[in-house]
């Protein structure tokens, strides 16, 4: 202000919003060149997410994964664009416009990282299906980050008796925990609970056993939370119809008393039990799961492993769990005096003149057909589109590279299957020839080597073969390293960008047009790019644009 506002004549103080814009777009459009340069010829990735602004305006932002020149894995925010509509057509030619602005071609594309939306990793008609069709070789891995537990849960809801189930079960959980009262009733009555067994000699006694406990709130926003609120219900189910028993006679009003009998008409359902019961079979398999992809230093290869065994342990549930499932849930029953119905008598859905009967149709086959076989199909068919075989297969033959252990995984027949599968078109026949040939020699070599010894990340590897000078001896094995680390990982950076949308398009500023929007973002974001251009290239840049009145 004392330099310029003072001093400048009053035709040149840049202070006009429209020439404000005109300078931030040439330092932004500055920027995304920059990065352009930055990728030069090398192969990318794609990672999209979707979000609303301020204005409820729904913007997808567009992220940018290749290795640059040094080794490098680089994550760059390229740009934000507003769609009118989320169809996958309409996300694909919005991105298709952008990297054609900027001489991006599609068939480079390598890699494509979603956050699990169904409209973005359908199989069929998702966008990574369209983005197949384009370009066969841009792989698709699923987000490691996103909540695996969250997904599951929500394709067992699929299951209307599975979804009205978790709605009863976040009802209970909320009466009994919803007051600290309440809560203090309900340790206590498990603390009698404990007494009584150990007195009759039902349990045994230790140090850290028998612990008093509470009911675990089921929050969609955490890991294995539905788990740990199903194994809690479990666990103290009679000081749980205890305490709701005592509301639904002793609550302050009608509404209190009502509440709790109707939740405890839920809980002590037989329906409701064998769901339950069936719950923890599932998520005791999924849970491990999850907890080993929320690590932050994610072993892909062990993860990819989990997949394959979680997939198997709930095939051998859905194909002999459910006669186990049965005995357990009636021993449940007949442990808390909760009527068991006839499994052969005649099912019957809805009362009254719209009641729907089937001679047929009796309650084993409710229970176990449409509830049991139904409810673990979902989590199937949810595991094999998030993981399927043809992924996790990358996955693991891309793990031989890994230099982890002293390289304890290399193997140079997954190596070669690895580029015959996946990347033909990165390689010709006489490089995959002369692949096998670079890799006996880098056997003896590079993995043998002290420098290369103590590396744990294929990252490290690609750094470590740069700086050597071996990536030009083993070029085509530099190349394919390359290539495996485009393959998304997370969809962290996305989120990230959607953090600083939120400063910067705020309440007050809630009318901010899409492409300043987009300016100032990758501006921000990408300060360090920024920072290397000067006030004066950027002043330059700006009178050339047009013919301007002089002072």
């Amino acid at each position: 202000a004392s330099v310029v506002l003072e001093n400048a004549p009053g035709n040149a103080k840049y202070t006009s919003p429209t020439i404000q814009k005109e300078i931030l777009h040439i330092l932004a459009s500055n920027v995304r060149n920059a990065i352009r340069e930055e990728i030069g010829d090398a192969k990318f990735c794609i990672l999209v997410d979707e979000a609303r602004d301020e204005s409820k305006r729904e913007q997808m932002a567009i992220i940018l994964r290749f290795v640059d020149k040094e080794g490098f894995i680089k994550e760059r925010f390229f740009h934000v664009v507003h769609v009118r509509d989320t169809t996958a057509l309409t996300l694909k030619n919005e991105i298709c416009a952008v990297l054609s602005r900027y001489n991006l071609h599609i068939e480079n594309i390598r890699g494509q990282g979603y956050d699990g939306a169904s409209n973005m990793r359908g199989e069929w008609n998702g966008l990574q299906a369209l983005f197949l069709k384009d370009c066969p070789y841009a792989y698709y891995v699923h987000c490691m980050a996103h909540r695996l537990q969250l997904a599951l849960v929500t394709a067992s809801r699929e299951v209307k008796d599975v979804h009205q189930f978790f709605d009863h079960l976040v009802n209970i959980i909320n009466i009994v925990v919803g007051s600290s009262k309440r809560n203090d009733e309900l340790q206590h009555a498990q603390a009698e609970q404990v007494e009584n067994m150990i007195a009759s000699n039902e349990i045994e006694t230790g140090r850290g056993a028998n612990q008093i406990g509470t009911l675990q709130r089921a929050g969609d926003t955490r890991w294995g939370s539905h788990f740990q609120s199903i194994c809690s219900l479990i666990k103290m189910f009679d000081a749980t119809c205890k305490v709701i028993n005592t509301i639904s006679e002793e609550g302050a009003n009608y509404k209190q008393r009502g509440d709790a009998e109707g939740a405890y008409q839920v809980l002590t359902s037989f329906e409701f039990i064998l769901i339950l019961h069936l719950m923890k079979e599932i998520m005791g398999i999924t849970n491990v799961l999850c907890q080993a992809l929320q690590q932050h230093s994610q072993d892909l290869l062990n993860a990819m492993h989990l997949v394959s065994t979680t997939k198997s342990l709930i095939q051998k549930l859905r194909d002999d769990g459910w006669e186990p499932l049965l005995a357990s849930v009636i021993s449940f029953c007949e442990q808390h005096e909760i009527d068991i119905p006839d499994m052969n008598a005649r099912y019957t859905k809805g009362r009254g003149r719209y009641r729907r009967q089937d001679d047929d149709l009796t309650m084993e086959h409710h229970f176990r057909i449409g509830i049991f076989t139904v409810a673990i199909d979902f989590q199937l068919q949810e595991l094999k589109s998030r993981f399927c075989e043809l992924t996790t297969e990358l996955v693991i033959l891309s793990s031989a590279l890994n230099p982890k252990d002293a390289f304890r995984l290399f193997k140079i027949v997954d190596i070669c299957n690895l580029v015959k599968k996946y990347y033909p078109q990165d390689f010709t026949e006489h490089e995959q020839e002369l692949l096998e040939s670079q890799l006996r020699h880098y056997e003896l070599d590079v993995i043998k080597h002290p420098d290369f010894q103590n590396m744990s990340t294929i990252s490290e590897l690609c750094r470590g073969l740069k700086i050597s000078g071996k990536s030009k001896i083993y070029f085509l094995i530099d190349r394919l390293i390359r290539l495996v680390l485009t393959l998304p990982v997370s969809t962290a950076t996305t989120e990230r960008a959607f953090s600083a949308m939120k400063l910067l398009k705020t309440r007050l500023r809630n009318r901010m047009e899409d492409e300043l929007l987009a300016d100032n973002m990758i501006v921000y974001i990408e300060k360090e790019i920024a920072g290397n251009f000067t006030i004066e290239m950027i002043m330059d840049e700006f009178y050339s644009m047009k013919n301007r009145r002089q002072a």
